[in-house]
């Protein structure tokens, strides 16, 4: 896959609506095995058929983009992830032309981020090694509580989802046209965190699916699957392996997917297969399934990394964007999908010209049920 260059003009630079008839009117690429087809989005509900789960990220997109200052230098603060403790991973850039940011040392310890409204941060140790470190955890101090009198005349600190809310944008990537407004960046699945949580970057995959599109695979008896995982912020340089986030996998989601499977038994061709929407739902999932591949209501903190070494215990397949040949994502799509079957299906999407990216076409991988292939943990089909 490494040698595998994806020219800039094949970058979805803005969402499909903007270039196209609504949000579903992008490509489907499908992978059956290693058999390569072409098909529109819309044409999904016949790929797939009842009794099939697909499993959604229900995490709504954050304005993670925040302007601010260190000292007299401006940046751009990326609010990546809230950990248990009321911190806030974060990363400051620096701003660029036409509202696309670069990347930007971190720290140091101490420093002080100003921010809109009389907000700041404080940055207080690196994720990871502090050498080069991208990511910091930081203090965001309480907001002044209700019975306090403070003058009009001085700003009043805010949460950070208010903070968000009030001054914050979408991350957005140099790839992208311009800037677009926080619908564009969320799916049809998207529900709010009771604690005001979200994700950085929106959980894209699902993007493509309309109400109109969800009802008709209800009607054809596709079942669905809710979960979330709170996605922080990748790296746009350096296609780091993704750090520890925060899931959920309830019980009715568990129960449903362990049904579907045990429904099946060993034959897959008969009966239905459990197919995420995204690699967020793969993490979330694989981190709730035991070695039984039994999934058990879980939530809490995932490290979680989907490889073909490690396998997928409980996925059969994967509806997912197209990534850069970099990516570490790619090492979770062969592990569902085997080193071959991705590369077919990947040469096939550069032959025809489809669209990378966040705003771009779909990738459906599906197992090769013809060939009767033992369980998709064993990375072969």
């Amino acid at each position: 896959m490494e040698a595998l260059r994806v020219p800039d003009v094949l970058s979805a630079r803005v969402p499909a609506e903007q270039r196209g008839a609504g949000r579903d009117d992008v490509r489907l690429l499908v992978s059956r095995g290693r058999a390569v087809s072409h098909r529109a989005f819309r044409e999904l509900p016949a790929q797939l058929r009842g009794g099939d789960v697909l499993v959604v990220n229900t995490s709504m997109t954050l304005p993670a983009a925040v302007n601010g200052r260190v000292g007299g230098e401006r940046v751009v603060v990326h609010f990546s992830t809230r950990g248990a403790d009321g911190r806030w991973a974060v990363e400051l850039r620096a701003p660029g032309r036409a509202g696309v940011t670069g990347p930007r040392p971190g720290g140091p310890a101490g420093a002080v981020v100003r921010l809109p409204g009389g907000n700041a941060l404080v940055l207080e140790e690196p994720l990871g090694p502090a050498a080069g470190a991208r990511l910091w955890w930081a203090r965001v101090p309480e907001p002044v509580p209700e019975q306090v009198q403070v003058p009009e005349s001085e700003p009043v600190p805010a949460p950070v989802p208010e903070l968000l809310r009030r001054y914050g944008r979408p991350i957005r990537y140099g790839y992208t046209e311009r800037d677009q407004p926080l619908a564009a960046y969320q799916t049809v699945f998207a529900a709010p965190s009771p604690d005001g949580s979200g994700s950085a970057e929106m959980p894209s995959a699902a993007r493509p699916f309309t109400a109109a599109l969800v009802a008709e695979l209800v009607r054809r008896g596709v079942l669905f699957a809710p979960l979330s995982l709170h996605t922080g912020v990748s790296s746009a340089e350096a296609h780091e392996p993704p750090y520890p986030e925060r899931f959920s996998v309830p019980a009715a989601t568990a129960w449903l997917v362990n049904a579907v499977r045990a429904a099946r038994g060993e034959d897959r061709a008969a009966g239905g297969r459990v197919i995420a929407v995204g690699t967020t739902a793969v993490r979330a999932l694989e981190s709730a399934a035991g070695a039984d591949g039994v999934v058990r209501p879980a939530s809490g903190w995932t490290d979680l990394v989907v490889t073909p070494g490690r396998g997928v215990r409980v996925v059969d397949g994967l509806l997912t964007g197209l990534h850069e040949p970099e990516a570490s994502h790619l090492l979770m799509l062969e592990a569902v999908a085997g080193r071959e079957a991705l590369r077919r299906g990947y040469e096939a999407a550069l032959q025809e010209r489809y669209l990378w990216h966040e705003f771009g076409d779909v990738h459906l991988i599906l197992p090769d049920e013809e060939r009767n292939a033992p369980d998709c943990s064993s990375n072969e089909w």
